[in-house]
């Protein structure tokens, strides 16, 4: 792959963008955000502006595409911000097979990324609860993926793999030392939100990956909701710990070893208190949030890093050992943490 990530060439981008009714084409531009194993280019045409996106392999089975798409579409239909898919030129269909490919375009919206400010905050957590409920009596001929990072036996598996990596002894050693307690930790929690009752609770369709990268804000709104690649069936408990977890870590170093501890708290509750706006939480559901952010957190961290040694372009034992203490401060403050999950409501 070059450099910058996945590329389109020429001769592809004129086969592709020949299937579109777009008019004349004014420019083309290549895209260098998200994941970069996915060429993306921006379009100005005559008809709008438009995205569009080749799926990089492992997330192009054309079924699961379909479906991802026929989500955004309902959704759509619903009155959320999601950007509306194109469909091809004299077909009605979204998904573009085209030489061992697959190809998707979306009208582009502008936005800003995500500020840290209260209102884009609140607003992350009611545009969740929104998409919960969209997505609430959901049907569809194809069945999504079922699961989530709660009691994985995945995520024990990958624990168990960190310290076979090709390391030094010094490192195997702390990676030995870090996957036994965070194994330990993962089976505390898991154990805690099964007694909760978690294996009853109502599952429904999920965005399975809500966090500030994967939305788009307009003056402290929600414009945009990207990414549907890990929509599944699971609770909606686990998208909300998911995305209480991710709006409330604090980092910005460039080293892992140096971010700190502790979470914004105040992010985390605002987030929650956005989300309540719209929708009721059992009160089950309540108490399981500091663990099940445990749980997402550690399996969030150890899949790439047990696959790679890195999680992105980071150091894999910097980063789990910063996953080590910020599992650990959430696990010695849950009590505060479940008296302000609970003071909000």
């Amino acid at each position: 792959m070059p450099r910058g990530g996945a590329i389109f060439a020429k001769e592809e981008l004129t086969r592709v963008v020949s299937h579109y009714e777009l008019g004349i084409i004014q420019c083309i531009d290549r895209l260098m955000i998200g994941n970069r194993r996915a060429a993306k280019v921006f379009i100005v045409s005559e008809r709008g502006r438009f995205l569009l996106k080749r799926r990089p392999k492992g997330k192009d089975d054309p079924d699961r595409v379909a479906f991802a798409h026929s989500v955004q579409m309902h959704l759509v239909g619903s009155g959320l911000p999601v950007p509306r898919l194109v469909a091809r030129r004299d077909e009605d269909d979204t998904v573009l097979p085209l030489e061992g490919h697959i190809y998707e375009l979306f009208e582009f919206i502008d936005g800003a990324r995500y500020d840290g400010s209260s209102p884009a905050t609140i607003d992350a957590g009611r545009v969740l609860a929104r998409f919960h409920l969209g997505l609430a009596e959901f049907k569809s001929d194809w069945e999504p993926i079922r699961g989530s990072f709660h009691d994985s036996t995945n995520v024990r598996k990958y624990l168990k793999t960190l310290a076979s990596q090709n390391s030094n002894a010094e490192s195997k050693a702390q990676l030995r030392q870090i996957s036994e307690e965070l194994t330990t930790l993962y089976n505390a929690s898991s154990t805690q939100v099964n007694e909760l009752g978690f294996d009853n609770w109502l599952e429904q369709l999920i965005h399975g990956d809500w966090h500030p990268g994967n939305m788009l804000f307009e003056d402290g709104k929600v414009c945009a909701v990207l990414d549907f690649d890990s929509i599944k069936l699971s609770p909606p408990v686990t998208d909300l710990a998911n995305g209480m977890l991710q709006i409330s870590i604090v980092g910005g170093r460039p080293r892992p070893a140096d971010w700190p501890a502790y979470l914004d708290q105040a992010k985390l509750v605002q987030f929650l208190s956005g989300y309540r706006k719209l929708k009721a939480i059992e009160q089950e559901r309540l108490n399981s949030l500091p663990d099940l952010m445990i749980e997402t957190m550690i399996a969030e961290a150890v899949l790439p890093i047990a696959a790679t040694g890195f999680f992105g372009n980071l150091s894999g034992l910097e980063f789990l050992q910063m996953i080590q203490r910020k599992c650990q401060w959430i696990d010695q403050n849950r009590d505060t943490l479940t008296k302000a999950i609970n003071d909000q409501s």
